[in-house]
């Protein structure tokens, strides 16, 4: 297996050759860049196939077959990325808090942090439907939130808490100490995350896309839709209408989702 990166086929997925400079804009460039191309999503967790982290297994997934995938898959393929452009990400983990307290939340959450001569820029692609497009500064804006972000750093204690602004509400999303990881540390995470019967991934179908005018997200048979500012929702009818959505939104055809099999759906057809 290799574990080599194939910086050219991966900026034929992403749409971007020739990257050559190490800063803020470029960092920029690649991390939308690649959030446009790589959607986020859970299917083969559900499928009951485990993940992957190796890095010519995430190549021929996420690169020459198209696909997506969670938030292990999608920061350790960017850091290599970044890595091979010269960059210097580091690999954190965080406790996620949407719906969960910190003191009852594991670090199954895999970030990036990227040193810049500007400061520390976080990039988070991996994060569903609240990831951020752009690189966020890793500065404490406690004392003065700012107005027009969408996402945003406070301190609280030791740690450092990720906010964003989600239908007009500011959420807290996850929260970490920041000690850089090993890559080992991922992939206990990852074996959790992709097999283990309490893992949220292993319970429920989440998808995200971008698309050129918005967005398109799943959780379980909701879908919702942002297309010129303006948001609409929608039902999955039954599986065959989630493989037309997946051809339709994210870029794939994938025949085994008509079996596919979500604990937290009734009456999947």
């Amino acid at each position: 297996m290799s574990d080599v990166l194939d910086l050219d086929a991966y900026g034929a997925r992403v749409g971007l050759r020739g990257v050559h400079r190490v800063d803020l804009d470029t960092l920029a460039m690649l991390l939308r860049a690649h959030m446009r191309a790589i959607p986020f999503e859970n299917l083969d967790v559900l499928l009951g196939r485990g993940v992957d982290l190796e890095l010519g297994a995430l190549q021929r997934k996420l690169v020459t077959a198209g696909r997506g995938g969670y938030c292990f898959e999608h920061a350790t393929l960017f850091a290599a990325v970044l890595e091979a452009l010269d960059f210097a990400p580091v690999r954190h983990s965080a406790r996620v808090v949407l719906f969960t307290p910190r003191t009852e939340s594991a670090r199954l959450h895999m970030f990036l942090t990227v040193p810049l001569p500007q400061g520390t820029f976080v990039v988070d692609p991996g994060f569903g439907s609240l990831a951020s497009e752009v690189p966020v500064p890793l500065v404490d804006s406690r004392a003065a939130p700012p107005e027009d972000a969408p996402h945003w750093f406070v301190r609280d204690g030791a740690y450092w808490v990720l906010r964003a602004r989600r239908d007009g509400e500011v959420v807290d999303c996850w929260v970490t100490t920041l000690e850089a990881d090993n890559r080992v540390d991922f992939v206990v995470a990852n074996h959790y995350v992709a097999t283990h019967p309490a893992s949220g991934f292993r319970q429920r179908l989440m998808l995200r896309a971008l698309t050129p005018n918005g967005s398109v997200s799943v959780m379980n048979r909701d879908v919702r839709l942002r297309e010129h500012g303006s948001a609409r929702s929608d039902q999955l009818a039954d599986r065959h209408a989630l493989r037309t959505l997946l051809r339709e939104h994210f870029g794939f055809d994938l025949p085994e989702v008509e079996t596919l099999v979500v604990p937290s759906i009734e009456g999947w057809q």
